[in-house]
């Protein structure tokens, strides 16, 4: 059942600023620390500045590759509620999790059901698990067919190719948040009418999902 949505690779404050206040905010909000390749990173102190926001219902998400403790000791004191973090073996997830006191959202990149498994490694130390196509910019997709059927004691998070015009009852039964970044974008930047109306959808299809659940929960009190 899908609860809500990240929104990540934001990078300027307007975008910011219309996300945070819009009628139906996303759950987290990523912002690209330390990976200067894609073209959504954000320089330290752009950061530093653009993190000094209200952020009403949202919470920040730090999305991190395979970090060393410099950039993680620059980032510490920033309002990041959940570190997001590829490339990282379950040892170094709980040694940032104990030092930084922040909530992780482990990324597994998914190519085949070998990368799906790996999540077990990492029961311990996750609070969600976002599975991700592979290359960190190409907004790829994968077969969802590998993920349909795992069990797993933590919320679910799907990211790859998600655009901000799709069926969203297609992802309905495979995750609780989906993750965009390219598809609310138009010719690299995002794009607040794109924005709008998947918001707007996902909201809507949270609140059908919330009247089955309600009517069926009478029906079995009666």
């Amino acid at each position: 059942m899908i609860k809500g949505c990240k929104i990540c690779g934001i990078k300027d404050s307007d975008t910011l600023n219309y996300i945070i206040n819009h009628p139906y905010p996303p759950k987290f909000i990523g912002f690209i620390c330390n990976y200067p390749k894609s073209s959504r990173y954000v320089e330290l102190n752009s950061l530093k500045e653009l993190l000094n926001v209200k952020k009403n219902k949202s919470e920040f998400v730090a999305v991190l590759v395979k970090p060393n403790n410099e950039i993680l000791e620059e980032i510490k004191n920033l309002s990041f509620d959940y570190y997001q973090l590829y490339d990282c073996t379950p040892d170094l997830i709980l040694n940032i999790k104990q030092k930084y006191k922040k909530k992780i959202i482990t990324a597994l990149t998914i190519k085949d059901e070998t990368d799906v498994l790996k999540y077990k490694s990492f029961i311990d130390v996750t609070d969600v698990y976002l599975f991700d196509s592979k290359g960190y910019e190409k907004s790829q997709s994968f077969d969802h067919n590998l993920i349909k059927n795992i069990k797993l004691n933590k919320e679910l998070m799907l990211a790859g190719n998600i655009k901000f015009d799709d069926n969203l009852k297609n992802y309905e039964k495979i995750a609780n948040y989906l993750d965009l970044s390219g598809g609310l974008e138009t010719s690299g930047l995002k794009d607040k009418s794109k924005i709008d109306i998947f918001l707007n959808n996902l909201n809507k299809l949270i609140n059908e999902t919330q009247k089955i659940q309600r009517f069926l929960q009478n029906q079995n009190l009666n």
